[in-house]
């Protein structure tokens, strides 16, 4: 008789994704949940709550202590708020990782490893497309970080360590409205203004494009990869998402929250649109293969990403 898989850990389970992530897998699987904050899960099937700092040294030697089937780090310190704090960015988003993952592989088992990575590895500006083969020269800290820990990944993976697989996420939607240290805010924080009929100044311009996913899209294509038996070529993957012209967006989430339209104000800031209102066209073939799909279309994201607020 095949033995029963053991626990998924999931870093950052307290988190917008994570939190999701959490609900989708809970009694399917043993889960192992870890995060600073957000981990009120007491409702939920066979999940272990170990809250606690990703790079304190005693989580670690916890959450290592027994052999787990699968890993999804979601743990990280984001664009400004990593550029704002560069030593502790560099601990959480660095060192901590590498410490966990040759703490969980050192029991032997080759758990599967998928890594919420993004797409500030590319940096900017932009090629006319990106593709699988996309060359990666980070701007950012937060890029550069999330870069480092692919190619650590992708090292684990030769050495037969871990079954290694980068995920590189675009803007993910409708994020609550706190402080979330992401430049990128602005983009959910359209959805809630919009929803209460707020005005909203936004620092890219309508003609911006953005590739955007909703956090139900994500979480099934992070379910697909944590069920996947084979191990593509490539330990680094570039996720399907949608490429949405902001007027569009703005356009969409007025006509589904019966907002006025208007009520968005486009300021272009230079350095916010060239980050995230210049994405190219955007080629996904390895995933798609991988039968990783996006919301599908326009309404179907806003819709989704509403449904979260």
């Amino acid at each position: 008789m095949a033995s029963e898989p053991g626990p998924v850990l999931i870093t950052g389970a307290g988190g917008f994704v994570g939190r999701a992530l959490v609900h989708a897998l809970a009694g399917t699987r043993p889960i192992i949940a870890t995060d600073r904050t957000g981990l009120d899960f007491g409702g939920l099937p066979d999940v272990a709550v170990i809250p606690g700092e990703i790079d304190d040294r005693a989580l670690v030697a916890r959450l290592a202590a027994e052999p787990v089937s699968a890993i999804i780090h979601l743990a990280t310190i984001p664009g400004g708020a990593a550029e704002a704090d560069p030593a502790r960015a560099a601990c959480v988003n660095v060192a901590a990782p590498m410490t966990l993952f040759d703490a969980l592989a050192a029991h032997g088992n080759t758990p599967r490893l998928l890594f919420a990575s993004s797409i500030a590895v590319f940096g900017e500006p932009l090629p006319p497309r990106i593709d699988d083969a996309a060359p990666v020269r980070p701007i950012l800290r937060y890029g550069a970080h999330k870069a480092m820990v692919e190619e650590w990944i992708a090292t684990l993976t030769r050495r037969g360590a871990v079954r290694g697989l980068s995920l590189r996420l675009p803007g993910i939607l409708a994020r609550p409205p706190a402080p979330s240290g992401m430049t990128s805010a602005f983009l959910s924080n359209l959805f809630h203004a919009l929803k209460t009929g707020e005005p909203i100044t936004l620092p890219v311009s309508a003609d911006a494009t953005c590739w955007l996913l909703s956090r139900r899209a994500v979480t099934m294509q992070l379910l697909a990869m944590l069920e996947l038996d084979c191990d593509p070529e490539s330990a680094r993957l570039n996720l399907p998402a949608l490429r949405v012209r902001m007027g569009d967006l703005v356009a969409e989430i007025a006509r589904q929250t019966g907002a006025d339209p208007l009520l968005a104000r486009h300021v272009p800031e230079d350095a916010i649109e060239a980050a995230f209102g210049a994405q190219p066209p955007l080629s996904t073939q390895a995933a798609d293969t991988l039968g990783l799909t996006h919301d599908g279309d326009l309404a179907a994201l806003v819709a989704s990403a509403l449904a979260d607020i």
